[in-house]
């Protein structure tokens, strides 16, 4: 009788750029033990080189790295890959540290020293939300509008007029809430539960960041303002009126 093939499993898999070697072995042995797959550079050249070349579904980057600083290596990343998803992990902690690698168009920071729980709990996060953003066959199209603002969720297309947009992950799913949420004031808090997963005040100004992207990419050279800011509120979506920044 035949013996039956095990159906292998689609193992996510993880570039690691990090050039303590002690760290870097730490955390893969880790990672490899949730159940990823996970590929090392120890320098930023390298790092960038693996990233545009290889497939992968998440990259951990160190800011203080050899060659290239882990800041460019994002920029670098993100001018060839707009989807994969990108975690600093670094000693720097000030908020002028997190939001200076958050405006690299990364999608989230953890500080080191670090709970292993925690960057496992981060990495499976990115994991799921980069997930939501792949088109299937099954799904319905789903178009929000607003104003000459439209955005389809099936194809992932944004477009002003007929302009096409182009967002990261993150500013997409900002964009995403507001389009749920045409006219409705959301608070900090509201954003950075729905779009960054976290319940809890960051400690830095990442929203009011992530906002100004919009602003820039929607906004800009368009003389009817989408984006507003509700003094001591939050943002809203919506066409403007006297009332509103």
């Amino acid at each position: 009788m035949e013996k039956v093939k095990p159906k292998k499993i689609d193992t996510r898999k993880i570039l690691l750029v990090e050039d303590e070697v002690g760290v870097a072995s730490f955390i893969k042995k880790g990672l490899s033990e949730a159940g990823f797959e996970v590929s090392i550079a120890l320098d930023g050249t390298t790092g960038v080189q693996m990233a545009t070349t290889g497939t992968f579904d998440l990259i951990i980057l160190d800011i203080m790295l050899p060659g290239i600083n882990g800041l460019e290596v994002c920029r670098a990343i993100r001018k060839h890959n707009k989807q994969v998803a990108i975690l600093f992990l670094t000693a720097l902690g000030t908020a002028e540290n997190v939001v200076a690698g958050l405006e690299t168009e990364a999608d989230d920071y953890l500080v080191k020293p670090f709970k292993f729980i925690e960057l496992v709990a981060r990495v499976k996060n990115l994991m799921r939300r980069a997930e939501t953003t792949v088109v299937s066959s099954e799904q319905t199209e789903q178009l929000y509008r607003l104003a000459d603002l439209t955005l389809n969720d099936y194809t992932k297309i944004v477009k002003r007029g007929d302009k096409v947009i182009s967002l990261t992950s993150t500013e997409y799913r900002l964009l995403l809430l507001f389009m749920k949420n045409p006219r409705r004031v959301l608070s900090r808090m509201d954003i950075l539960e729905q779009v960054w997963s976290v319940d809890f005040d960051l400690g830095t100004n990442v929203v009011d960041v992530y906002v100004n992207y919009l602003r820039k990419k929607i906004d800009r050279e368009q003389p009817k303002k989408l984006v507003h800011t509700v003094i001591g509120m939050g943002y809203v979506l919506k066409e403007a009126d006297a009332d509103t920044k």
